[in-house]
Parts: C-alpha cells; structure tokens; sequence
C-alpha cells in the first residue's frame, strides 16, 4: 500500500496507462489526455527525487497547488477578501480616493464612516461652527533662509523621492509633467536627474544621497565640479540632503551591474554594468558642523539655491547635535524634510521597514520643538513625508509643525500603482516600478501625466475645503489645538495637550527639565553624531 499522500501522484500514473490502452484499442484522440497525465506522472517522478522541497517530496504533484495559491494569494486577498479598511499600506478606501481623484471624479463617501472612531489610533479635527468662505488663494510656501540667494516658492503638497531605476523611464515622466502642469515640485530621489525628469520640465528638488549619484567621482565620493554643472541647472529648485529614509533608515543599497542599463548609468554617472554602490553614510562628511560646511559649500556651487536635508528621525542626540552645530557656526539649512518610519521604498529588509525609525508624528514633533526652543524656527521650513495622501493626512501634518507636505505613494497610485507589492520584482503589472521595456509600454504618459495633475488639484481643493470647514482662512493656520487624537482609552486631548510642546528659546536656558528634550540636549554635542555623556550621567545633570 502507498502513503495517502501520494495518491495523486499515482492516479497519474494509473489514468497515463489507461488513457495509453485506450488510445490503441479504441481512438487516437485519447493521445491527448494521456500526454497530460504522462507530464504529470512525469513532474511527480522528479518532485520524489528533487531535494530542495519537503512539501513535493511528501506530495509529489498536489504539492505544487501549494506554490501556486501561495503565488496568487495577494490577488485573491485584494480582490475577493479584503474590506475598504483592511489593506496595507493603504486601505481600499483610501486607494480608491486617490484614483477618483486622479481621474478627476467624484470622491465621496456613502453611508457614513467605516473607521473606528473609538479606536485608540483615530484623529480628527474639530470643525467650526462658523466656517469660512472658500479660499482660492496659492498654496503655497516659500522655502529659502537668510543665506538663500533663489528662495523657491513650493507647493503644499508635492512629489516625494523616487528615483529612476525603482521607477520606469515612462513614470518618471509621467510624474514630471504632471508636476509641470499642476505646479508643483518633483523630488529626483537619490537616483539623480534622468533623461526623462529633464524631458518632463517639471521643477525638480535634487536628492543627493551617499552615492552622490550624478555627481560622483571614480571613486565614489563627492565631485564639486560635476555637482555644480548640474546644480545651476534652473530646471533643478533645490538641493536635498539625504541622510536617511523612513523605510530603511541607516541602510545603503546596491544595484547590481546586470540592472545598470544605458539610461541609469546616464542619470547617475557611474559605468553601464557596474555595480552601483550606496553606503549607509556619507563620505563628504562625518561630523554636524562637516554636514553644515557642506551645506554651504552646495549652496555656493548651485548659485545660492535652497538646500537642506531630508532624515528620519533616530537617536535624537544626533539631531539636537544638528542644531548645536547650527548654534556654534551660524550656519543653518533652509530646510528639513523629516521622514516617517512608515515611508515606503521598493525594497528594504523586514526588520528595517517595520522597527526601525521614528514614525512621522513624533518625529515632525520632535524637530519643530527643537528648532523653536533654540530659536532657529523662523528660518528653517519643515517639510514632513510618511503615508500623506489625503487633506486630513496634510492638515494633520501642518498642524504638528509642516510647512508643507510630500507624498510617494499617493502620486503612484495616480500614475497607475495598484498596490501589488511587486516593486522589488521588476514584474510590476502597471508598469510604474519596473525596467521592463514590454510592460512599461502599458503606462500611457499623457494619460496619467494628466491624472497626477488631477490629484494634486482635487487634493488641494480638498484641503481648502476642509481648512474653511474648520474655520481657517489658509491651511497654514492650523495648530496643535486643531488636530485631536485619542489619550489612553478614555481621554480626548487636542495635540497641544497630549505632546510636549517647547517654548521659544527654552532649550537655551541655563537649566531646564523638559522630558525627552533635556537629557538627549546634555548627550549632544556639535562636533560628534556620538554622544557626549551616557543617558545616566546625562539624568544626573537635571536631578
């Protein structure tokens, strides 16, 4: 007797010899099934021999049905299982937004809410019983501090990095000139300037990250000649430094040579089929007061455009050792882009997308609290990223101390991302994040070129209207005591009450106690990322 396992396997084998006996005795026709049941009797034969799997080892021919769902599984859950809340990153609700939007339809919802508005993660913001007329004025934010000889005025709400190579030549292109038409900035993502972003015409904001891509020396470090060729381009608006991103935080990257066609090895200045290298940090400095230097000298070659730098948020002596090296120079970036842990990139290691990193509301908080209690605020922008896609998502980030707003995966979603988490494959089914020639053929430009536009409009009208439904004249007006959010189980406090807000100057004080604030304040130091003091002897200074 046969295990029952391989039951399969040998009705194979028995319907391949009957369909054989029938071909001979009664028609030529069963030649067919008994091909079918040969290749099957045939697979079975060669999955009890193979040893890389257990499971086809076991159950020789059935067992394939287990890769095979396993492949389809994410599609059957999308499509036939998942609610319009249960979808992650993004839920169908919000996707669906995003699309009608682009598409330039009504976004509405039916029925009332589906969210738990008991739930312990909800926010909202309280409206007005006296709304304000609807404002048409720009949305505007005007980006450039003292040192700034091209201040740049930005849209609120803008186009996050993504570079060319994640995304195909066709959805570069299509992001840009919907950024063209609709006004608004287009992040190059560390990737550098591609044929495409140039092609497009669209502002651009250069993300130069620790490859220095585009303007990269043979042996990978910083070349202030090819930087400042490319620099003073006036397609380019600004300069940002890219010291970490939400979804990978404290990670480098390679592009493996055989991936490093004609195009990218254009964009980014390195050979066709080489390896392309990004370390975890920079080589162009090590120190705070190093990163401020070169801020300067970027500004200098760029012909005084805006620059500044993008992180999330990680140890947080590291950034107060920013400021006091800001406090000690003088020198001071015209902008911060602060990173949220829940950023999304095509690829990134587990433990690195889901526990590494300050999400986007604690660390948005905690950058603007340190700029104010140092007295630097009022020259430097924030700009916030990390899951933005909707008016509530940007009114709940100005609110917490944004200027303004960038999104990635929102503009995606306008350009045909479906969501199918496939980026890292280059088999991409939308042709937004692939290399593939064939299906990136399937993204018309012009069309969604248009549906980028579309999105940012009808998410600005958005906004608008929920600024005045709130009572405010411009989104920039709201504060922490707009936003709400759930305290505990039972308490509701507006986000002025339920986080630490710093007072102008209180960080410069002679002693001060601020929890979370002061102890890391004592680590930090300007000439070093490491700490000055251990956290114990840090305590004892304000005990």
């Amino acid at each position: 007797m046969f295990p029952a396992r391989y039951t399969v396997f040998i009705l194979c084998i028995v319907l391949a010899l009957v369909a054989l006996v029938l071909t001979f005795a009664l028609s030529g026709y069963f030649v067919w099934p008994f091909l079918v049941f040969a290749v099957l009797s045939a697979i079975g034969y060669l999955d009890v021999r193979q040893t890389r799997h257990a499971i086809l080892r076991n159950y020789p021919v059935s067992g394939h049905f287990r890769f095979l769902f396993e492949a389809i599984r994410p599609e059957l859950r999308q499509y036939f299982f998942e609610s319009n809340q249960d979808g992650r990153p993004f839920s169908r609700e919000r996707r669906s937004m995003v699309y009608d939007r682009a598409k330039d339809i009504e976004d509405v919802l039916p029925f009332g809410t589906e969210l738990d508005v008991y739930d312990t993660s909800y926010g909202w913001v309280n409206h007005s019983i006296c709304p304000k007329p609807h404002n048409h004025e720009d949305m505007r934010v005007t980006i450039g501090g003292p040192d700034c000889k091209q201040p740049y005025s930005a849209s609120l709400y803008n186009i996050s990095a993504m570079s060319f190579g994640s995304l195909s030549g066709n959805a570069i292109l299509a992001l840009n000139k919907g950024a063209k038409a609709g006004g608004f900035y287009h992040d190059t993502g560390e990737g550098s300037v591609s044929r495409y972003h140039r092609q497009g015409g669209g502002d651009l904001v250069w993300e130069l990250g620790s490859g220095y891509f585009g303007c990269r020396a043979d042996d990978g470090t910083f070349d202030a000649e090819k930087f400042a060729k490319q620099a003073v381009e006036p397609q380019i608006k600004m300069i940002e430094i890219k010291m970490s991103q939400g979804a990978k935080p404290g990670h480098g990257g390679v592009l493996p040579g055989p991936k490093v066609t004609e195009e990218i090895a254009e964009a980014r200045g390195v050979p066709i089929g080489t390896d392309c290298i990004s370390p975890a940090s920079h080589s162009a400095f090590s120190t705070p007061v190093e990163l401020l230097h070169f801020i300067v000298q970027l500004r200098e070659l760029s012909g005084g455009k805006p620059v500044g730098f993008k992180l999330c948020i990680g140890h947080r002596w590291e950034f107060m050792a920013i400021v006091k090296a800001m406090l000690k120079t003088g020198i001071k970036p015209d902008f911060i882009v602060v990173d949220g842990a829940e950023g999304g990139t095509g690829a990134a290691p587990v433990e690195f997308a889901n526990r590494l990193g300050t999400p986007l509301r604690q660390g948005l908080t905690f950058v603007h609290n340190c700029l104010v209690g140092t007295g630097l605020r009022e020259d430097i922008r924030i700009g916030a990223a990390g899951k933005l896609i909707s008016a509530f998502d940007i009114a709940g980030a100005l609110a917490l101390g944004a200027d303004w707003v960038n999104s990635a995966r929102g503009f995606m979603f306008a350009v045909g991302c479906i969501q199918s988490q496939s980026c890292h494959t280059n088999r991409c089914p939308t042709g937004v994040a692939t290399q593939d020639p064939k299906r990136q053929q399937a993204l018309v430009v012009p069309d969604k070129a248009q549906r980028v536009a579309n999105f940012h409009r009808n998410t600005l009208k958005s906004l608008r209207d929920f600024s005045a439904a709130a009572g405010l004249s411009h989104p920039r007006e709201f504060k922490p005591e707009h936003f709400y959010l759930h305290e505990g189980l039972r308490e509701i406090m507006p986000a002025s009450v339920a986080l630490s807000w710093l007072k102008k100057g209180a960080l410069l004080e002679k002693s001060h106690n601020i929890p979370g604030y002061s102890t890391y304040w004592e680590m930090a130091e300007a000439e070093s990322f490491h700490p000055a003091k251990s956290v114990e002897a840090a305590k004892s200074a304000h005990a």
